[in-house]
C-alpha cells in the first residue's frame, strides 16, 4: 500500500545528474595570482570559475579573445580612406572636361601639369595605405590562444 503511495507522489526539485561531481578541491591564492587567475578567466569568456579551472587542468588550451581596439580604428580609418581616394579617381575625368572647356588649350595643360603631380603623389599614398590594409588583413585582429 506504501508503495502504490510513493509511485502517485509528484517529483519536484531539480533532476538528478547521470554522473555526480562528489570531490571538491580547495586552494588558496595571493592578491597577485588571484588578479592574473581572474583576467585569465574573464579573457576566457567561459560562464563559471569551476568549469574554467576544469578546463584549464584537463584541455590544457584556454581560449582567449582579444580585442586591440586600436589596431581596428586604424584599420577603419585607412579603409575610409582608401574610399576616399578612389572617390577622387572617379572624378578626375570630370575635372579634366571642365579645364578644357573653361579654359585655353595652354591655360588648361599647365593646370593639368599641376593635377597631374598631385595626381602621382596620391597615387603613391593609395599604394601604401593598400599595402598597410592587407598587412593588418593578415594579422589576427581579434582572437588568440593561450597555451601552457
Amino acid at each position: 500500500m506504501e508503495n502504490e503511495l510513493n509511485k502517485n507522489k509528484k517529483k519536484v526539485g531539480r533532476k538528478p545528474k547521470a554522473v555526480k561531481a562528489k570531490h571538491k578541491y580547495m586552494f588558496r591564492l595571493t592578491a597577485e595570482e588571484n588578479a592574473k587567475f581572474l583576467a585569465l578567466y574573464d579573457q576566457s569568456g567561459i560562464s563559471n570559475r569551476a568549469e574554467f579551472v576544469r578546463k584549464t587542468i584537463f584541455e590544457k588550451d584556454i581560449k582567449i579573445i582579444y580585442y586591440n581596439k586600436s589596431v581596428y580604428d586604424f584599420y577603419m580609418k585607412l579603409t575610409h580612406f582608401y574610399s576616399q581616394f578612389r572617390a577622387i579617381g572617379t572624378n578626375y575625368n570630370q575635372v579634366v572636361k571642365i579645364l578644357y572647356r573653361h579654359f585655353s588649350e595652354r591655360k588648361a595643360a599647365a593646370y593639368l601639369y599641376k593635377l597631374e603631380n598631385q595626381t602621382i603623389q596620391l597615387a603613391k599614398l593609395t599604394k601604401e595605405i593598400t599595402d598597410k590594409i592587407q598587412s593588418l588583413e593578415g594579422k589576427p585582429i581579434s582572437k588568440g590562444i593561450l597555451k601552457h
